[in-house]
């Protein structure tokens, strides 16, 4: 099987399939925009959203569960980092499974990876109506939903040259937060004589390994959005060596920053009693700068939620062309392109329309259903590899065999972990969800009797 050009021209539609495309992505982001993509994707104050939880539950050992956290991680995304050299284009583990498997694998996985980056951003606009309505109580959440899905949606069909100047404003507010907390907390620490090695050894409020892997399932979700880069290999200058960069930057960056956030938050309260565990982050900032500094934290977090609203937007619009452009969704609708913008206006107006249903879904549903998305891709990508590389390709000489199966094998086995600690209604969700999506495969196929429709490598 050939590799595809790293600057070809888009591919086209699957060959005897009527054109129905228009314009062309632009080639435009580099390493550092992609970067800021991914980091505004994940939000990095997004540590604190289960600090509480997680504290508890491994008694003041959050840093030690990121850490293990990461380590799973980085297997997963070496995978999507391979995978992007070999099919740099639009769709991520739905066109990698697509082309490693056959079409109707392919469309299931990214039939279920909908589930992961569909739902995502009602997640962010449910965050920003609790947030701003309880700053402003004047104004109902249903106002900022509104308002936030407007904004986002408008600067997604602008292009993606307004996603990257919007993600760098972003990623500025919480970087801001950031500085000041971590110079609070290691002056607090060192006022206040406190164990560096605490966050480490736990508060001894709950001991044992395994409670420490228990957390770090919990802490896995923090990670989702590395893939998010892969969906922009179509607008990236040099999609076979930015994208993959990027991808392993963002997992390790990202994970590093929420060890430092768990860690320094633990030193500067050395406690895991919270008026409440879901916001215990806000008792953390609080002891440390008071109104002033809590302020801050909840417009860096309003800033996280816009940012990760954006570009998980800007992703899931690109997945939704690259199966219309394939065929398996309406070409005419999804497979188009913007000749003014560049972008897939009609994908973009489409997940807005979807989005409206943040108005009555509550935050566990919409949960549930990206983890089991996610974890369906993850575990696709890692298989995905060893398909191509050690099967396909037949690249089992040197370090063959640890690079095309051994690595992407581990990331699976830790993907099948995280399996484990799903809660059965995530299951029934992700389940229905598949069904109906193989009854939208039968019809395509009518009944297996033709193929799936895939995309064309050829230029």
């Amino acid at each position: 099987m050939a590799h595809p050009a790293p600057d070809a021209s888009l591919p086209r539609p699957t060959q005897g399939a009527p054109e129905a495309t228009a314009g062309n992505f632009k080639r435009v982001l580099g390493v550092p925009s992609l970067v800021l993509f991914g980091l505004v994707y994940m939000v990095p104050l997004t540590a604190f959203t289960t600090y509480g939880i997680v504290t508890q539950l491994t008694g003041g050992r959050v840093a030690l569960s990121y850490i293990i956290t990461l380590v799973a991680m980085v297997f997963t995304a070496r995978s999507y980092a391979r995978m992007t050299v070999a099919y740099p284009y639009a769709g991520s583990a739905y066109v990698y499974t697509q082309q490693s498997f056959g079409g109707a694998v392919g469309f299931l996985t990214g039939w279920s990876l909908l589930l992961d980056y569909l739902f995502l951003p009602m997640i962010n606009y449910l965050i920003l109506g609790l947030y701003l309505s309880s700053a402003f109580p004047v104004i109902p959440p249903w106002v900022w939903i509104l308002a936030s899905i407007l904004l986002v949606t408008a600067l997604n069909i602008i292009g993606i040259r307004s996603i990257a100047r919007a993600n760098f404003v972003i990623v500025a507010v919480q970087t801001i937060f950031i500085v000041v907390f971590v110079a609070l907390s290691i002056a607090a620490a060192v006022g206040n004589g406190v164990d560096p090695m605490l966050p480490f050894r736990g508060d001894g409020s709950a001991d044992g390994v395994g409670l420490l892997f228990a957390g770090a399932a919990i802490l896995c979700l923090s990670f989702l959005g590395f893939d998010s880069i892969s969906t922009l290999a179509e607008e990236a200058k040099q999609p076979t060596r930015s994208v993959p960069r990027a991808i392993m930057i963002v997992t390790v960056s990202a994970g590093l920053i929420y060890i430092l956030l768990s860690y320094l938050a633990q030193i500067a309260y050395p406690s895991n009693v919270f008026g409440s565990v879901d916001t215990a982050s806000l008792d953390v900032v609080a002891s440390l700068g008071g109104q002033w500094l809590s302020t801050l934290f909840i417009s860096g977090f309003i800033a996280g939620a816009l940012g990760s609203a954006l570009t998980s937007q800007a992703s899931v619009s690109r997945i939704l062309f690259a199966m219309g452009r394939d065929g398996v969704l309406p070409r005419p609708v999804f497979g188009h392109l913007s000749t003014r913008f560049g972008t897939p206006v009609f994908a973009i107006l489409i997940v807005s329309a979807v989005s409206l249903l943040a108005l009555v879904l509550d935050l566990e549903l919409l949960a549930s259903m990206i983890s089991f998305g996610a974890l369906i891709a993850f575990s696709f990508v890692n298989l995905s590899v060893v398909k191509h590389y050690f099967v396909d390709l037949k690249e089992r000489a040197g370090w063959g065999v640890l690079n095309n199966v051994v690595l992407p094998c581990i990331g699976l086995a830790l993907t099948l972990w995280l399996w484990t600690n799903l809660a059965p209604t995530t299951f029934v969700i992700g389940l229905s969800w598949a069904a109906v999506g193989f009854v939208i495969l039968l019809v395509i196929t009518r009944g297996f009797r033709r193929p799936t429709p895939t995309l064309d490598l050829a230029e």
